[in-house]
């Protein structure tokens, strides 16, 4: 099963993550052949770490929690929570290769639960095709997988246009004006 751990930065952290680097690197190299997408979100500027994101293929919901809270930035109490949602994957474009330095967004949105369509990836927008801007989709579903709770997608722009690239589809999962929240976010990984 997929699922998509979200970690948040407390506040004021200075040099502490840099102190723990090693020790979070070699955690995540235990799941590297695992995830679908890993990297921290970053403040507006794109600077500053703001918090962890991974999509990674665990065998349950204990097993993701698992992952999230014996990590040892959590461990020594750098982040202020976290959310293991399942996933359902509709899309993922490899990272570019044309050397770019480009701004991506991670998008999310929320909604209450809706019974699953079958259909969702065939409302994925032209974008996300080889040359566009979105990299990589998936549903956030309920634990047994019949009904959508909100989505996930990283777009190669900053976060307004972002938005905007995702809301149509959005809007059309939840049937209604999904609540977006878009927040700056790099790829992750040692290399």
């Amino acid at each position: 099963m997929l699922f998509h751990v979200h970690a948040e930065d407390r506040p004021g952290l200075g040099s502490e993550l840099y102190d723990l680097a090693e020790e979070h690197w070699s955690y995540m190299d235990r799941f590297e052949d695992r995830f679908l997408l890993r990297g921290p979100t970053l403040d507006d500027d794109g600077e500053e770490h703001t918090g962890s994101v991974h999509v990674v293929e665990v065998p349950d919901r204990a097993a993701a929690e698992r992952f999230a809270t014996e990590e040892p930035y959590w461990s020594a109490g750098l982040y202020t929570g976290y959310t293991a949602l399942r996933a359902v994957l509709l899309s993922d474009r490899k990272p570019d290769t044309d050397g770019e330095e480009a701004p991506h967004t991670l998008v999310t949105g929320v909604w209450a639960p809706r019974p699953r369509s079958g259909g969702e990836s065939d409302l994925l927008p032209s974008d996300a095709g080889p040359g566009g801007s979105l990299h990589f989709t998936a549903l956030l579903v309920d634990d047994d997988g019949t009904a959508t709770t909100g989505m996930i997608a990283v777009v190669r722009a900053l976060p307004d246009e972002a938005v905007e690239v995702v809301r149509p589809f959005a809007d059309r999962l939840a049937d209604a004006p999904a609540a977006l929240s878009a927040q700056r976010w790099c790829r992750g990984g040692r290399n």
